[in-house]
């Protein structure tokens, strides 16, 4: 399959600011690549370069070319900030992009896209963020773009909507769009992306399929017992064939299978270990994201994991 987008050894520094170090990848043809990590990270940057807006050291080829020599017509690009005219309808937004170019897409069909159709005679400033962020992604969509570059494109858009546009980047995709994705919504980036790539101080520190980076980087599934006791730490470990350690008030029993969750509760009881609920949790994207960035949600206690089986102590 032939490569949309190629990135050599990336560089981008602003005076003493290393905003990327090296980063290479290689995005073939209609995949959807979720660019993920903290702010600051570098992935705008990283987007400014593919798209020929900052100058960098290294090399870049879309769609064969260096960034500045592709045809405008066929790249598609929402940055995260965007500000259109508050005094253009959302019709006359999409309508505006669409004469820049030579040939593009009906107007009427970009509005029903982006589920703008009852809203497409409303001025700008009189949608609610959520509309006006689905007629921003209208704009890079008008030119039917065979590389679609999306910053944060779901911002504010109610869940409904969300999903709408979700179903419509998967669509894309399956025509053979390519899509660069930018997210803070691991949800969004393991729905939609075939692979991720994780930004960290301006290096790509790990990069593959939504389920490889949970294989290689996740970590076990596990049991969380609330106890009353840390002491009964030591009397589960004597109880249970399994590895244990207390955490903030937590017994924590690694390497449980959802199966197995009830005979593990059972031989808690039946040991005498008093405790009042248990959350049973396998590591996710976001767990991947928290691990591999350095940031922290006190140890992973204070969110609720994508998937997990929650039980209370019958006393």
């Amino acid at each position: 399959m032939a490569e949309a987008l190629v990135a050599e050894g990336v560089r981008k520094q602003y005076g003493d600011t290393v905003a990327l170090d090296g980063v290479s990848l290689s995005i073939p043809a209609g995949e959807v690549f979720g660019l993920v990590g903290p702010n600051g990270a570098g992935k705008t940057t990283l987007v400014r370069a593919l798209t020929g807006t900052t100058r960098y050291e290294g090399a870049i080829r879309v769609l064969g070319e260096e960034p500045g020599g592709v045809d405008p017509s066929r790249i598609g690009l929402l940055p995260q900030s965007f500000h259109p005219a508050d005094r253009l309808t959302a019709r006359e937004l999409i309508a505006y992009y669409a004469g820049l170019y030579d040939e593009s897409r009906a107007v009427d069909d970009v509005l029903d896209d982006v589920g703008l159709t009852d809203a497409a005679d409303t001025w700008y400033e009189n949608l609610s963020g959520g509309q006006r962020r689905r007629a921003c992604v209208g704009t890079a969509l008008v030119n039917d773009p065979d590389v679609l570059f999306l910053d944060e494109p779901t911002t504010g858009i109610d869940p409904a909507g969300r999903r709408s546009l979700w179903e419509l980047i998967e669509n894309l995709a399956a025509g053979g769009t390519t899509v660069l994705l930018t997210s803070h919504s691991m949800g969004e980036v393991e729905r939609l992306a075939d692979r991720v790539g994780l930004l960290r101080d301006g290096s790509l520190v790990a990069v593959g399929t939504p389920s490889e980076l949970v294989a290689d980087h996740g970590g076990d599934s596990h049991l969380l017992v609330d106890v009353d006791d840390p002491a009964d730490a030591r009397v589960a470990a004597e109880a249970l064939d399994a590895d244990i350690d207390e955490r903030d008030g937590h017994l924590v029993v690694h390497d449980v299978a959802l199966a197995d969750v009830g005979r593990v509760v059972a031989e808690l009881e039946a040991a005498g270990v008093d405790f009042d609920s248990f959350t049973w949790a396998e590591p996710d994207l976001e767990d991947i994201y928290l691990r591999l960035t350095g940031e922290s949600l006190t140890a992973g206690m204070d969110r609720k994991p994508a998937t997990e089986t929650e039980g209370e102590a019958s006393r």
